[in-house]
């Protein structure tokens, strides 16, 4: 290859960190370093299917992780859909179609409501068909109950991780005792997020503050778990883990690579151009890539951690 071939390369790549909106430079940028999203949802406040392609697509991401919805989402209080579409469009389904038209380019979870046995008969059949894990579970009951010990025992038959999202009064409640599972489940990985979950990083947290700012302090329950239990990981994906990182970038630094080995990026993005300031996935890529100690600490929480944990083929 000749040295003008080269730099035009190196300048391809390099242009994708900083011009936003070139799709050339983007698409170059994702061959040479792969990313995996570990959190994304089709139908996500009635984006497109193809319009949620060229959104990936333009963050950079190699390989998504479609994480369906379930009966127990978007309910009123009489039990009817606040919005069938998006009931429809994220289905298991829909995610197993997804996953199998772009092989490699999606892979898929599990999901549906674990309160119930044709709920938990669901989610078996859909890991017998192909789906890598469970997830997002995101249901009003305890993070120590016996639901989630049911779908910690499929989990462990089939060997695939959790993804929880904690709300505190909502869903997965009472983190402070989500020890016990992590105890009773050695051999089961859970994936944390949302609010509750990146929260605590912060050991003087108020549980009732969503997104909380200012300084935090090292030693919070979500930094305890991540540092004392092997079977945990944090999903950075959505408001509350860009938050999580832009609150106290000091911290921020350090706690990347106290847990380098335990971190996965995540979109959890609605939006529909995959740059600029109203994605907060591209902004999470951003602050990764600014607050990593080093590129090796970038690429694992990009890349390598998360292909580890989904023992999913490299992508080169």
């Amino acid at each position: 290859m000749s040295s003008s071939i080269t730099r035009r390369r190196f300048l391809a790549i390099s242009g994708s960190i900083t011009v936003a909106g070139s799709t050339t430079a983007q698409s170059a940028f994702s061959k040479a370093e792969p990313i995996i999203d570990i959190h994304q949802h089709q139908g996500y406040k009635g984006r497109t299917r193809e319009q949620f392609l060229a959104h990936q697509r333009m963050m950079g991401v190699t390989t998504t992780v479609i994480l369906p919805s379930a009966r127990a989402f978007d309910r009123s209080e009489d039990g009817s859909r606040l919005n069938p579409d998006r009931a429809k469009n994220g289905s298991n389904s829909n995610a197993r179609a997804l996953a199998t038209e772009h092989p490699g380019e999606f892979v898929r979870f599990a999901n549906e409501l674990p309160t119930i046995s044709a709920g938990l008969k669901t989610i078996e059949q859909n890991l017998q068909s192909g789906a890598i894990g469970i997830g997002e579970s995101k249901f009003e009951i305890d993070c120590d109950s016996p639901h989630i010990e049911r779908l910690a025992e499929l989990a462990q038959t089939f060997k695939v991780p959790i993804l929880l999202h904690f709300q505190h009064g909502k869903y997965n409640q009472k983190i402070h005792q989500f020890h016990r599972i992590l105890k009773k489940y050695p051999k089961v990985n859970f994936i944390g997020h949302a609010q509750t979950w990146w929260g605590n990083i912060d050991r003087n947290h108020q549980q009732t503050v969503m997104y909380p700012k200012g300084k935090v302090t090292p030693g919070g329950i979500t930094d305890r778990l991540l540092s004392e239990y092997p079977n945990v990981y944090g999903d950075l994906s959505a408001g509350s883990g860009n938050n999580s990182l832009k609150r106290d970038e000091e911290h921020a630094r350090g706690f990347l690579q106290r847990h380098q080995h335990k971190l996965l990026f995540g979109s959890d993005c609605n939006d529909t151009v995959g740059s600029g300031p109203r994605c907060v996935g591209a902004r999470t890529i951003g602050l990764i890539r600014q607050l990593s100690a080093s590129k090796s600490i970038e690429r694992k929480i990009l890349y390598e951690n998360a292909q580890q944990l989904l023992k999913l083929n490299p992508t080169r």
